[in-house]
């Protein structure tokens, strides 16, 4: 069994009244706790190896004290990776990609790990140099959680991907993998298709959608899976509109179907809970009411959704917990890539009441 590190090979103590010079290194942080070079960086690049806590509290104390900042880019360069994990998502002002992001911190948190967080603004090119500039950081792992864009689009990626893995990254993506990233699955499609059943079972039987452009998974997932449920419970999509993610992309959306005339008792299924908070707010300001009037449906379940009258009808998705899974597929040394997905749970409230 191993011993503890008891701080041997003492420095000498330096005169603490000397004006200090630059950033200080870990060799002043060495002297001035009066330990080996060793320990102090074991106490302070994150080493499995014990040190005794009486050396551990001299260590921080003088790291504190000298305003001593690890340098990742050193260890990233001595280790292979640095205690990084790299997440790209499309948009930090979506609450979807904030609650997934609070739980990939967490996990970091726990793993003694810094989170670097970049936003692609769902544009499949930024997106690949995104990753191309990241690899410079040797992130331990990359999290994939922005909506996935197939086609010419995204061409240049899976290469970025897979010279992110030869370089001992670990790529993760949030729903479907592919190649040698780890994925975390969500289940889209048989999430929307329950809420299409279940609305279909509520007495609604014609619903418009309102989409991002087609090609990105996420969406067409969705789309496919609602239309599958609500066409089974005796439901017609009459219409599929497409914009974007956004809370204007609803907003703008659903003032064209109101103008265009929405019948009373149809249904208006937004594809997040952020585009069917904008369908509700055209509904609103077009004079109509929501639910007993134009019913809205959104998927996702942020708070948001929870707290606006009426309360929105959604697909709850466990967002904090798909975060969490995701740092740990990127940071475990085994992982599962046949588990089942997290539940999805429908959630009915008064932005969809039954209909006789």
């Amino acid at each position: 069994m191993a011993q503890p590190d008891t701080g041997s090979r003492l420095c000498p103590v330096s005169d603490s009244s000397a004006p200090s010079r630059g950033a200080a290194t870990l060799h002043d942080v060495a002297r001035e706790a009066g330990v080996s070079l060793a320990t102090a960086s074991r106490v302070l690049n994150g080493s499995t190896r014990k040190v005794a806590e009486s050396y551990r509290e001299r260590v921080e104390t003088a790291a504190e004290k000298l305003g001593y900042t690890a340098n990742l880019s050193a260890q990233a360069t001595a280790r292979g990776t640095a205690a990084i994990v790299a997440l790209l998502v499309a948009d930090i002002a979506d609450p979807y990609f904030g609650q997934l992001a609070s739980g990939v911190a967490r996990g970091a948190d726990e793993a003694g790990l810094v989170v670097t967080i970049a936003i692609t603004e769902r544009d499949p090119q930024r997106e690949v140099r995104l990753v191309r500039a990241l690899r410079g950081q040797r992130p331990r792992g990359l999290i994939l959680a922005a909506s996935r864009t197939e086609g010419t689009d995204a061409v240049g990626l899976a290469g970025e991907l897979e010279a992110f893995s030869n370089m001992g990254g670990r790529v993760v993506v949030v729903g479907p993998g592919g190649g040698t990233a780890r994925s975390v699955a969500l289940d889209n499609r048989g999430g929307a298709a329950a809420l299409g059943a279940e609305l279909a079972r509520l007495g609604y039987r014609e619903a418009v959608v309102v989409a991002a452009s087609e090609g990105i998974r996420t969406s067409d997932d969705r789309v496919a899976g609602f239309s599958e449920g609500f066409g089974a419970g005796g439901g017609t999509v009459r219409d599929v509109r497409r914009g974007g993610f956004t809370r204007d992309a609803g907003y703008e959306i659903a003032q064209r179907l109101l103008a265009d005339g929405l019948p009373e008792g149809t249904l208006v299924f937004g594809i997040s809970d952020v585009v069917a908070i904008g369908i509700m707010s055209a509904i609103r300001d077009a004079g109509r009411q929501v639910g007993s009037d134009v019913a809205v449906a959104g998927f996702d379940d942020i708070a948001t959704g929870r707290d606006i009258r009426p309360g929105l009808t959604t697909v709850h998705v466990p967002l904090e917990e798909l975060g969490y899974r995701a740092l740990h597929a990127a940071t475990d040394a085994e992982w599962d890539d046949t588990a089942p997905p997290l539940a999805l749970d429908v959630v009915v409230r008064g932005s969809t009441p039954p209909r006789g």
